[in-house]
């Protein structure tokens, strides 16, 4: 991926600590010294947009499943025109997303943070309704950059979170950029939670997508560390404190966040 420091990692302290992910934390309204996988998360996708000179006003994002993510006021901040979408209102009520918050039932819920000028963000942001499992047609080609945030882990099994990745590949115009965050497992290469409401990918699962996506030509480096800092060695059991929180325990499992970023090939 040529000179950019960032690629496809594990969620870590040192990461989540360093200068330019607290400015993000700052600029996403999280305020810094807040040490959650989630906040990295959200870090890690502007960084990988703006090493890669993404966030300007000369380029169209996708995101998927934003539910009430500040990602897209943010990026509309920067003159980013932006597709939101999330799951058909019906679908999230079933799930029980609307009532934990994790669903975007419209555009006013993307610029909670005011992150962006109201009259911009209605410049700049559309919301579609989206099935992550049917993505449709009409988005090939069409975006500079995609991204979902812990989405995809939701979408019914580990295949289908494999699925997902590789059909969101398809939105992208030649040499675009998709970046997707989800669940990972820590504890176990083997054992795993799989048809399950939320699933953990495992460092075989992972590999397996990005094999996948090296043959077919697109461009992906990963790095394994874990991290090895106090926050790294925390494990948050339910009922989690959150602070810190970039390991947690999920059923037997401890788990954290990784993130994957692809380049489309021209």
């Amino acid at each position: 991926m040529g000179p950019h420091l960032l690629t496809s990692c594990l969620c870590t302290e040192q990461r989540l600590r360093s200068t330019k992910f607290q400015d993000w934390c700052a600029s996403l309204g999280e305020g810094r010294g807040h040490i959650h996988r989630k906040v990295w998360e959200y870090c890690f996708i502007c960084e990988a947009l703006e090493e890669r000179g993404l966030l300007s006003s000369a380029t169209k994002g996708l995101g998927f499943a934003v539910g009430e993510e500040p990602l897209s006021s943010l990026f509309a901040s920067r003159g980013v025109d932006i597709l939101a979408t999330d799951l058909p209102a019906e679908e999230a009520q079933k799930i029980g997303w609307v009532d934990t918050g994790e669903h975007a039932s419209g555009m006013a819920i993307l610029n909670k943070r005011n992150l962006c000028d109201p009259k911009v963000f209605s410049e700049r942001v559309e919301f579609q309704s989206c099935d992550m499992n049917n993505i449709p047609q009409a988005f090939d080609e069409k975006f500079d950059f995609v991204w979902s945030a812990c989405a995809f882990e939701h979408l019914g099994s580990i295949r289908h979170g494999q699925e997902f990745v590789y059909n969101s590949i398809k939105c992208l115009k030649p040499g675009g950029i998709a970046l997707h965050t989800t669940e990972y497992n820590i504890s176990s290469k083997t054992d795993t939670l799989d048809n399950e409401g939320t699933v953990i990918f495992r460092q075989c699962d992972i590999q397996a997508i990005i094999d996948t996506l090296l043959r077919q030509g697109h461009a992906v480096e990963m790095d394994w560390d874990e991290g090895d800092g106090p926050a790294d060695q925390f494990v948050d059991v339910a009922p989690y404190v959150h602070n810190p929180h970039l390991k947690l325990q999920i059923g037997k499992y401890i788990t954290t966040s990784i993130g994957l970023i692809i380049r489309k090939h021209n």
